[in-house]
Parts: C-alpha cells; sequence; structure tokens
C-alpha cells in the first residue's frame, strides 16, 4: 500500500514540472503524408506542403531532408519552413520528386519522422507532328503505334478514326491496350482505310492529349490470304498481386480470319463467377484477388476453320473399275470428314464395297448404280466446307482408236519384247492375239498378259511379222495391228581391260562395236558411274572415234593422277543397249610423305622421322630433306646422315645446322616418274646453344672527334650467333704495344665502338681486333687490323683566294693548297661557300674531293655581287675560314632571240640572213652567234659560231636540217631563235624563204610584231 502512494504522488510530479517549463525529449503530434501533386502544361505556381509537428521542452527546432539529403531553405529558394512545416513552391517535377522526412531536434536528441513521397503528376505533348503512312494489304493485321509523350500517372488510351468524335470501337477485330497505348486490327478491312490519331488521358491530371494522325493504307498488290494467328499483345511471364485489388490481363492476335480468344488456367481449374472474360475486347479482369486465383493463365488465339488442301476432281470409270477419292483440310481443331450422294449420306448397306476412312472414300467393283454427285464435308467448331466431284461409269464396246497398237515394234535377235494392247472398253472383255491371218497361240515363249499386252522371250527372226490384237465384251469386238522387226544385236568387240599409263602421257580409250546397219547408235561414256561432259573438263577429254559409224573411240589428253579409275561405254541403239568397262590406274610421282616429326635436337643436329606417303603405283625410291629458318629465303637442301635416303628409310639426322636457330623441316619422295609434293612442314624446333664460332668481319675504323679511337665492324648475324645473350668483346692497344685493352658491347646489333681519353694521341696507329661472346662463353677473335685514332681538324686557313667571273652565270675560285698531311692531321678536301650580298641569311656550300686547287661556281644571278670563303676539311671538321673575297657576275647575255631569219639553198648550200640582235641596258653585249643544226630535232647538233648575221653552210643534199640561231655575249648564251626545218632539196634548185618570230619582241620597239 505503501509503495502505490509513492508511484502516484511521482506521476503527479512529472505532470507538474512539464507544465511548468521542465525540460522534456521532443515527441511527434503531426508528421507528414505521401502526396501525388497533379501538375498541369505551363502551370508552375502551385505550392505543395508537408506537416511536421512536435512537442518537447526546450521546443524543438526542425530539419527535412529528401532523398537523404538535407533541404537548405534560405531567402528566396523555393523552400520555405513555417513551423515545422515545409513549403514548396514553384514545383520542378526533375527536383522535387522523391522521399522526404521531417527532423526535429532539442537538447535530448533528435527524433526523424515518417518517411512521405512526392510524385508529380504530369502529361507532356506529343513532339512527333507528322507520321508516315501505314501500307498493309486488305486482309492482313497491322499494330499503330501511339508512342505516349514523357509523362507520370496513370493513363488511359482512346484512338479518333478520322475526325472527333469518331472514336475507334473495340470488337473481336480490334483492340485498344491500356499498356502500350496501341491499335491492333486482326483484319484490315478496306472501311478501315483512313487516319488515326491516338488521345492519351492522364487519370491524375484529368487532362488529354492528340498525337500526329496516323494515315493506313491499302496496299493495291494483291489481298492477303489466311494465316494463322499471331498474338502481338503478349501476358507477362510474372505478374505480382496485391490482395483484394483487380488484375486485368491482355491478350490480342493479328490473323484472318479473325482469331477468337479464349482463357484458362493451365491447372485446369475453372474461373469463379466473379472472373469477367471479355472476348471482344482481350481481355481477362480478375476483381478482389485472392490467394486461391493466383496461378498460371493462359491465352489461346484461335482462327482455322477447315479449309481444303486436296479436293477430288470429276472422274469418269468403267464398269468394275475402282475408285479412290482423297479429301483433305487443315484446321484446328483437327476437322471430321463425311461424304454425301446427291445429297444423301452413304447407303450403310453398301459398307464392303462402299468405304471412307479419314476422309478418303473408296469405291470397289463400280456399276451404273455408282453414278452421281459426291459431296465431302470437312468440319469442326469453327465451321465446315463442302466439295463436290462427279463420278460418271461408262459401258462400252472395246475402242482402239485412242491405243492404237504401236505401227512398228523393234526387238532385239535372243532378246525379250513386249507388244503392248490397251483397247478401252467397259466392262472389261477377252483380249487374243493373231499373227498374220492365224490365231497365236501361247507357248514357253509366247505369253498374252492379265492387261492384254503380248510378251515375246528369246526372240528369233522367225517371229518378225504382223500382230493383230482382238478385244471383245458384250457391246462389241475391235482390233488393231502393228508389225515386230527383229534386229542383230549390238556387241562391243572391243575388249575390256587395264591400262597402265604415266603421267602427262595420252591415251585412247577404244570402243568398237558390231552392230544392224539399219540402227543408229549413241555412245555415251561414263568416268567412276558419272558422266562425261566432253569440253567442260578442260582439254583432257575428247572424242576420237573418226568417221566410222561403229567406233566412238575417246582420248585422254596430258592425263593426270585423279584421271585414274573406271571408264566405261555405253552403246545405244532402239533395240538394245550393252557397254564395257576399263580401268586406268595413272602413275605419277609419290604423294606427300606423312607426319614429319623431330624426334630430337642437338647444337648442330636434328633428328627426324616421316611415313611414306601414297607411292601413285610406282615404288620410292629416295627421300630428299629441306629445311627452313625465319633468316633463309624460303626452303633449302640440307645434308643428311645417311647421305642418300633410300625408299625404306623413314628417318635420319640432319647435320650442319646452326646453333640457336629455329628449324621447320619437311621430306619429299621421289620414284622413276618423279619427285612429289612435300610434306607438312613439322612443327618448329630449335637447335641448342653453344659457345659462338662466327667473329665479325670488316673490322675497321678511324676518324671521330678529337682523343676518340672509333672501332667498326659488320654485325654478326642472328643465325650465327649460336645462343641468347650475345655480345662482343671489342681489344685495341697502341701499334707495337703489348697488352690488349678490353671493352664488351652487349647489343648483338651494335656495329661500331668509341674509346675516348684525352691521353689518346690523335691520329695515332692502334691494333684492334674484335671477338664474341654468349651465355655460353667467350669465342674467337676476329683478325687483328690496324686503324688510326681520330686525328685533329686542319689548324690553317688556304690562302690567296681568288674568284673571278666567268658569265653571268659562273664564278671561277682558285687557292693556294696547304700541305696534305702531317703527323696530326689530314686535308681530304675543301668547302667552298658562296654568299649573295642581298641574301646573306642563305649560302650554298661545295665541297672538294682531294687536293683541288679551283672550283666552279654554277647557277648565280647575274650582275649580283658575292662574297667567297674557303676552309679545309678532313675527318675531324672543318678548319679555319680563310679571308673572304667579293666578285661580281657578269650582265647577262641577250634575253631577245633572233628574227627576221632567212634562208635559200643552192646546190649543197645553205645560206642563212638574220636581223642584229641588240642588248638591253642591263644585258650584256653580243659578241656572236651560235648556229646550231641537225638532222632532226633528237640528235646531238653541230654548232657554227660567226660574229656576223649571216653563215654559209655546205650542207650533204637530199638530207632534211633542223636549225637554231642563239647570240652569246661574255655574260653567257642567250635565248634561242625557234627551230627553223630545211627539207631536203635536190641539186641545181634554189629555194629562198623568210623566218619570222612572232613571239619576240624587237628592241626598242612598242611592242610591234
Amino acid at each position: 500500500m505503501e509503495l502505490l502512494w509513492k508511484l502516484t504522488l511521482l506521476l503527479s510530479l512529472v505532470e507538474y514540472l512539464a507544465g511548468s517549463g521542465v525540460l522534456l525529449r521532443p515527441m511527434f503530434t503531426k508528421q507528414p503524408g505521401s502526396v501525388v501533386f497533379p501538375l498541369q502544361p505551363g502551370e508552375n505556381r502551385r505550392e505543395v506542403v508537408f506537416s511536421c509537428e512536435a512537442q518537447g521542452y526546450p521546443p524543438p527546432f526542425y530539419r527535412w531532408k529528401l532523398n537523404d539529403s538535407f533541404i537548405q531553405p534560405r531567402p528566396g529558394s523555393r523552400y520555405t519552413l513555417v513551423g515545422g512545416n515545409l513549403h514548396i513552391s514553384h514545383m520542378n517535377k526533375e527536383e522535387d520528386v522523391g522521399i522526404y522526412q521531417c527532423l526535429a531536434t532539442n537538447s535530448f536528441g533528435t527524433i526523424m519522422s515518417r518517411e512521405a513521397s512526392l510524385h508529380i503528376a504530369y502529361l507532356e505533348n506529343f513532339k512527333t507532328q507528322r507520321r508516315s503512312p501505314v501500307r498493309v494489304r486488305e486482309g492482313q493485321g497491322v499494330v499503330l503505334l501511339c508512342g505516349p509523350p514523357p509523362h507520370s500517372g496513370e493513363l488511359t488510351f482512346t484512338w479518333i478514326f478520322n475526325v472527333y468524335p469518331s472514336f475507334v470501337i473495340q470488337d473481336t477485330r480490334r483492340f485498344v491496350s491500356q499498356k502500350t497505348g496501341n491499335l491492333y486490327i486482326a483484319k484490315v478491312e478496306p472501311s478501315d482505310v483512313g487516319n488515326y490519331t491516338c488521345v492519351v488521358t492522364n487519370t491524375v491530371t484529368k487532362t488529354s492529349v492528340q498525337g500526329p494522325p496516323t494515315p493506313l493504307v491499302l496496299r493495291v498488290d494483291g489481298v492477303m490470304g489466311e494465316y494463322e494467328p499471331k498474338i502481338e499483345v503478349q501476358l507477362p511471364e510474372v505478374v505480382p498481386v496485391a490482395k483484394s485489388s483487380t488484375v486485368k490481363l491482355e491478350c490480342f492476335a493479328l490473323g484472318n480470319p479473325v482469331p477468337t480468344i479464349s482463357w484458362r488456367r493451365v491447372d485446369g481449374t475453372s474461373f469463379g463467377r466473379k472472373v469477367d472474360i471479355n472476348k471482344a475486347s482481350g481481355v481477362l479482369e480478375i476483381p478482389y484477388f485472392q490467394q486461391e486465383d493466383a496461378g498460371t493463365y493462359e491465352c489461346v488465339a484461335e482462327n482455322t476453320a477447315p479449309h481444303l488442301t486436296e479436293k477430288p476432281q470429276d472422274v469418269q470409270k468403267t464398269i468394275d473399275d475402282n475408285l479412290v477419292w482423297e479429301c483433305k483440310a487443315s484446321a484446328k481443331p483437327k476437322p471430321s470428314y463425311r461424304w454425301l450422294k446427291n445429297g444423301e449420306p452413304l447407303d450403310p448397306m453398301e459398307q464392303d464395297r462402299v468405304q471412307v476412312n479419314n476422309g478418303v472414300l473408296t469405291i470397289s467393283n463400280l456399276n451404273l448404280a455408282d453414278i452421281g454427285m459426291y459431296q465431302c464435308v470437312a468440319e469442326n467448331k469453327h465451321g465446315r466446307i463442302f466439295t463436290n466431284a462427279e463420278l460418271r461409269v461408262i459401258a462400252i464396246a472395246p475402242d482402239f482408236s485412242q491405243n492404237l497398237l504401236k505401227a512398228q515394234t523393234l526387238a532385239r535377235q535372243s532378246g525379250d519384247v513386249l507388244i503392248e494392247c490397251k483397247p478401252r472398253m467397259s466392262p472389261w472383255g477377252v483380249i487374243s492375239w493373231r499373227k498374220g491371218k492365224e490365231a497365236l497361240r501361247e507357248n514357253h515363249r509366247v505369253a498374252v498378259l492379265d492387261n492384254g499386252s503380248l510378251r515375246i522371250s528369246n526372240v528369233t527372226k522367225m517371229d518378225a511379222g504382223l500382230y493383230t490384237c482382238v478385244a471383245r465384251n458384250q457391246f462389241g469386238v475391235a482390233s488393231s495391228a502393228g508389225s515386230l522387226f527383229v534386229k542383230e544385236p549390238t556387241v562391243i568387240t572391243s575388249p575390256a581391260g587395264h591400262l597402265d599409263v604415266t603421267v602427262g602421257e595420252s591415251i585412247v580409250l577404244p570402243c568398237q562395236v558390231s552392230h544392224d546397219p539399219t540402227l543408229e547408235l549413241k555412245f555415251t561414256w561414263f568416268f567412276n558411274e558419272q558422266l562425261i561432259h566432253f569440253g567442260s573438263h578442260g582439254v583432257y577429254f575428247e572424242k576420237v572415234g573418226g568417221v566410222s559409224r561403229s567406233a566412238g573411240d575417246i582420248m585422254i589428253r596430258n592425263i593426270q593422277l585423279r584421271h585414274a579409275g573406271k571408264y566405261t561405254c555405253a552403246v545405244q541403239t532402239k533395240v538394245d543397249s550393252v557397254s564395257i568397262a576399263t580401268d586406268v590406274e595413272v602413275r605419277g610421282p609419290p604423294g606427300p610423305p606423312v607426319d614429319c616429326q623431330v624426334v630430337e635436337m642437338t647444337e648442330t643436329t636434328a633428328s627426324l622421322s616421316w611415313g611414306p606417303g601414297v607411292d601413285n603405283h610406282s615404288p620410292i625410291l629416295s627421300y630428299t630433306i629441306q629445311a627452313r629458318t625465319p633468316f633463309s629465303l624460303g626452303w633449302q637442301a640440307v645434308t643428311t646422315v645417311p647421305e642418300m635416303l633410300r625408299g625404306k628409310q623413314l628417318s635420319a639426322s640432319v647435320t650442319e645446322l646452326s646453333p640457336w636457330v629455329e628449324y621447320e623441316f619437311r621430306v619429299l619422295a621421289t620414284n622413276t616418274i618423279g619427285t612429289g609434293e612435300p610434306s607438312k612442314p613439322s612443327k618448329k624446333a630449335r637447335t641448342k646453344e653453344m659457345l659462338p664460332r662466327v667473329t665479325p668481319a670488316r673490322v675497321n675504323g678511324g676518324g671521330g672527334g678529337r682523343s676518340e679511337l672509333v672501332i667498326t665492324w659488320e654485325p654478326v648475324p642472328e643465325e650465327q650467333q649460336s645462343g641468347p645473350g650475345f655480345g662482343y668483346v671489342v681489344a685495341f692497344r697502341p701499334l707495337g704495344a703489348q697488352g690488349w685493352m678490353q671493352a664488351a658491347v652487349t647489343s648483338p646489333d651494335a656495329s661500331r665502338y668509341v674509346f675516348k681519353n684525352e691521353s689518346i694521341p690523335p691520329f695515332t696507329p692502334y691494333e684492334v681486333k674484335v671477338g664474341v661472346y654468349n651465355n655460353k662463353g667467350e669465342g674467337p677473335f676476329s683478325p687483328v687490323t690496324t686503324i688510326y685514332s681520330a686525328e685533329e681538324e686542319p689548324s690553317r686557313a688556304p690562302s690567296r683566294l681568288r674568284a673571278r667571273s666567268i658569265s653571268a652565270s659562273e664564278v671561277e675560285v682558285t687557292w693556294k693548297p696547304l700541305a696534305w698531311s702531317n703527323s696530326y692531321r689530314r686535308i681530304l678536301g675543301y668547302e667552298v661557300k658562296s654568299t649573295h650580298k642581298e641574301k646573306q641569311d642563305t649560302a650554298s656550300v661545295i665541297r672538294t674531293m682531294g687536293n683541288k686547287t679551283s672550283v666552279l661556281i654554277r647557277d648565280l644571278e647575274g650582275s649580283s655581287t658575292y662574297y667567297v670563303s674557303l676552309r679545309a676539311y678532313n675527318s675531324a671538321g672543318v678548319g679555319p675560314q680563310s679571308s673572304i673575297v667579293n666578285v661580281t657576275t657578269k650582265k647577262p647575255p641577250p634575253s631577245q632571240a633572233p628574227v627576221k631569219i632567212m634562208w635559200n639553198t643552192s646546190d649543197s648550200k645553205v645560206i642563212l640572213r638574220w636581223d642584229q640582235v641588240h642588248a638591253l641596258e642591263n644585258e650584256s653585249e653580243v659578241t656572236g652567234y651560235k648556229v646550231m643544226y641537225s638532222q632532226d630535232k633528237h640528235s646531238h647538233p653541230s654548232v657554227v659560231e660567226t660574229n656576223t648575221t649571216s653563215l654559209e653552210l655546205s650542207l650533204p643534199v637530199n638530207q632534211d636540217y633542223v636549225i637554231q640561231i642563239k647570240p652569246f655575249s661574255e655574260g653567257g648564251e642567250g635565248s634561242s631563235s625557234r627551230q627553223i626545218t630545211i627539207p631536203k632539196i635536190a641539186g641545181g634548185t634554189q629555194r629562198l624563204r623568210l623566218y619570222y618570230d612572232r613571239n619576240v619582241r624587237e628592241p626598242g620597239s612598242a611592242g610591234a610584231y
């Protein structure tokens, strides 16, 4: 009792403290809830408020999170806090959608509200303004795509046909999916042609937008035939469903005829009353979904009414004949069949003679009562189809008008012959035969078959004659006659045999025949039972039967191994056929050996084995081994042990190989015909490494810079390095010294080593040698060679430098040479440098070789000043520069060509005259002319110089000449006149011609030509 009193007192105290401002932890009195906010197109001024309120002391302050990130309300931002409530203005569907939480904090700590989601429902406009026409055939199915614009919130779809408010009405042929918005038309009809517009409605915002119209156009290239259903609106594999919710499943198919849609549960459970199956729209609706509704649902689309694939045809039969009529139809489900006669079911009393089995009607022993119209009926639950056929049973007297006996029948003596007799009669009667006028009696050679035909076995000459077939029944008698001719048999006289030939030979295969001279022969040849088409086998096969009608020989030219086989000559006449075969064996070089293997490798040898290839009918006499490396030019023959590889030898050792080289080997076989194709290469194998044996070649040196000893050599090829880790040992010493200095060069491709030391005197002889090494150790050295250390550059400049202008473009430079050699240096030549006075940033350098003392500088500019200097050089470099001299080139030669050229001929002389060429102010004066003449434009001309403007030439007669004239001056040669052709002239005649060059302007003229 005391404890109860204390507890009551404590509770009252807490309530008192809270009302008196005593500390209290935060507790929510209002929490935010989820919001779906409808946003209209272009609207952004509406506001969303999330509520949040909490008690506590000190009073809590509030913060908000969006998607786990704190919201920072600032003045002017879209987020505002009023108490604990969060106000969001100017809604943004990209930034504001997400999960919101309110946080209330005081000195006790922080509490978080429940999560509240914000979803913005919106529907944008379609972006595409036009859509391409959809072209389909009548009877074809089609899907028109809606492609709804960006949106949020549940959508519904309808379609407008042509103009509003003409909406597409859904039925078994047309369906609008509320999942995709697409319009499905199972089978297009002409009335469907028009424009279709998808209308999308947002159920939250209550707004609708229309897409661009889609034209549906009928194609004119035919009507679509029937085809099986194709389900276009398919079920998802799994549909998660909340209990007590409503489920809608969609299913629709295209097809012709229009498919019907049915639903079923795979476990066989029937649908309850609440399930709504709308067959017209292809939707299965299950309201108030419960556990017992869970399972696998199946949509079935069917459209196949029976259609006939095989129909009975009208037929005319004879009495006692049999009738078989087939009737087949394609359908789902499988159809059943029944037959009607004249619109009535078949007589059940005739079941032993009239039978129906799976659509096949069979009537045995036909009679006149069977005449009538018959119908086959194929049916299933989708419909039935009829097909009609007429049966006529006729009674006629024997008649040969449609099938006369053959007027002539040919038979081979000792052979068999069949003379057919096929009269038309109903019912079938009796057949008899006559030979000549006598009744034909049957015996062991002569027999009348059941069908009335006559067979004669082991025919003789006596069997030839006129045969008559006589047919009788109760309605009459008829006959037909034909002659039998007996011919001599065809016999091939060439013997069958065996031919043994060699590749490259040409052979003739005979086919000689004895035969009845009145019959034509046809020869046909086969190779390994395949027909030979002459002309399509290249140039190998050729008919050579000649003019004889009794020969069908063929020739095989340049026979090859592939032509070995069986050749058959078949001879055919109108009465018989015979054949003969000849086996041809072609001998040739052996085929490639097989299984070439490397058994063992040493440093310089390889052990090989192989198997024999086909010998092509000539024994193998020997083998040859070839090898290939990455360094060889193709395949090379190798040395072997034993040296001669006999035909029975299937292994050998290859010798004299290079160490540490990768090899491939192949084997070739030889017989008396020749050497065959090589085997496939062996697998690559590498010889073992060993000490190097080959030293570098062409060891030399010299040159280089000051205090250097340069040693050069030709690198050892990789295939001769004998192993990995290959390098060089360079040894050198002053001439006459005892010990060697050595240096290792690790690069196998190196070809140069430079030893630099200030103590090396210039141009001093050294003995050098280069050795080799690899991972196995050191190999030999090359022979000792004497070289010189680097020399010094020339120390003096050449003297007495002179420059003289030769022409407008050439200057001759001369100098006094330096001493060619001393103990420290040599002079290898001189460098002449020329620089234009106005272009000193560019210079031309000419190098001379040896002890020359002059050089000619060409291609200079006329009337120009050049600075010229000179240096000596050797392998160490160039020496000091000489003093600089300047030289001015002469004025350029005349630029005008000779004009007004006249020539005349007399006997063997040609007299030329031309106008004087006058130099321009900046050109050098003309000092003479060069006359060049030759017999054609391409031969080297002869040149005659003159200081006048005329010239007389003595030239042989009867020859054409080409002549040109150019002036020259101290500045060089001027421009040449055009070429003048002087034709050949017989002796005693004279000609005069004036040649005037219109393209050359006369000096001082004002542009006249």
